[in-house]
């Protein structure tokens, strides 16, 4: 079998065919130009979702720090006798979702620690709780590691934890605890929590149930190009078969504050050769993020024409990778988002979690309504 090259490769895509293991692996090599890479995937990007880029306003909420897992590339978690360590009480909890729906906020971001104390109604009250008294704050919440500290918790099926957690309010869910698939990769950083099968097992049956989820890559640790190729391919497949991943975000990896921290964080070069392999590969998920708050703002900015078509949004209250040595912003502003769209030559579209156009109050932006549904055009 012939090697890929770059011109059999942009013939592919040309001619709108899968791109291959063996595709994904020789667009790694660094001897393919960033810069035609970056080309390449911006033309799928335009031919899926055109000249937009979308952003959303929303907030993270972190209910605790304390955890039973010490994966070693974490630097948010803490142990339970920890100075650092914390855990919201239901006060807590609703005074920030008061704060979100004053700034205008569409959607929360809820993730935290697995904490060995606190029993499975603790997760399932909290999402009740805001949703009874902010209905239309979208809660996007609990990943599949999560998920699967409930299984054993409580000894309940992932389709009897996730009905329990939707007639609680929950509306959709983030796509974290996927770091590497692969084992070799795997068992050397969270040896301990939810395996790829798992990860699988919890987002197929999301997507069953109607709920739609999206997915993520932590690159720039101890994996290698193979690993992270194998990752999107596996995503992929699911998505070959349920449709339900909306976007694919991937997380360059901070090292400060963890076990890792000997290992150099990636390159903006890096990230953006990682953004457009992504968009070539996953040719069935229609949104690529440039999370500004692990790429920096430079880099998530030119992502936009590396194939990323989504900035996420004013992210209040981010702890995870802050901890972990992001220096980037705590929150950005509507204002700031929408010119570095701008300056990037996009259309800035403001979009809730479930990508409908929203509309604002010209009187009070803190009122809205979502719109027209923005599918891939």
């Amino acid at each position: 079998m012939l090697k890929p090259t770059l011109e059999s490769i942009t013939k592919k895509v040309e001619d709108g065919e899968r791109l291959s293991l063996e595709d994904g692996l020789q667009l790694y090599d660094p001897e393919v130009p960033l810069n035609a890479l970056g080309q390449l995937a911006n033309r799928v990007r335009e031919r899926i979702n055109g000249n937009r880029a979308y952003y959303n306003i929303n907030t993270h909420l972190n209910p605790t720090n304390v955890c039973v897992y010490r994966c070693s590339f974490c630097a948010f978690r803490s142990d339970l006798r920890d100075p650092k360590g914390y855990a919201m009480d239901e006060e807590q909890v609703l005074t920030r979702g008061q704060e979100a729906v004053q700034h205008g906020c569409t959607e929360m971001h809820i993730v935290g620690g697995l904490h060995h104390q606190k029993p499975y109604d603790w997760y399932v009250n909290l999402v009740r709780v805001l949703h009874e008294a902010y209905p239309r704050l979208h809660l996007k919440a609990w990943t599949a590691v999560e998920i699967n500290w409930f299984e054993f918790l409580t000894k309940k099926s992932i389709r009897a934890i996730l009905d329990d957690l939707m007639q609680a309010g929950l509306g959709s869910m983030p796509g974290g605890g996927a770091e590497i698939f692969h084992p070799e990769v795997r068992d050397q950083i969270c040896e301990h929590k939810a395996d790829a099968k798992n990860w699988f097992d919890v987002h197929r049956t999301a997507h069953q149930l109607g709920l739609k989820t999206n997915c993520t890559m932590l690159y720039g640790h101890i994996e290698k190009p193979y690993h992270r190729v194998d990752h999107l391919l596996r995503l992929r497949e699911l998505q070959d078969e349920t449709g339900g991943f909306q976007t694919f975000i991937p997380l360059a990896f901070h090292p400060d504050n963890t076990g890792l921290a000997h290992i150099k964080k990636p390159s903006a070069l890096d990230d953006l050769r990682t953004m457009a392999i992504s968009r070539l590969l996953l040719d069935n998920i229609p949104h690529i993020k440039a999370y500004w708050v692990m790429l920096g703002i430079g880099t998530a900015q030119t992502a936009l024409a590396y194939g990323a078509d989504d900035l996420d949004g004013t992210v209040r209250h981010e702890l995870i990778y802050h901890d972990a040595g992001a220096t980037t912003p705590e929150a950005l502003s509507i204002e700031v988002i929408r010119r570095l769209i701008a300056e990037a030559g996009r259309e800035p579209v403001e979009r809730d979690t479930l990508y409908h156009r929203v509309e604002r109050d010209a009187r009070d932006p803190s009122q809205w309504r979502a719109g027209e549904s923005l599918r891939a055009v």
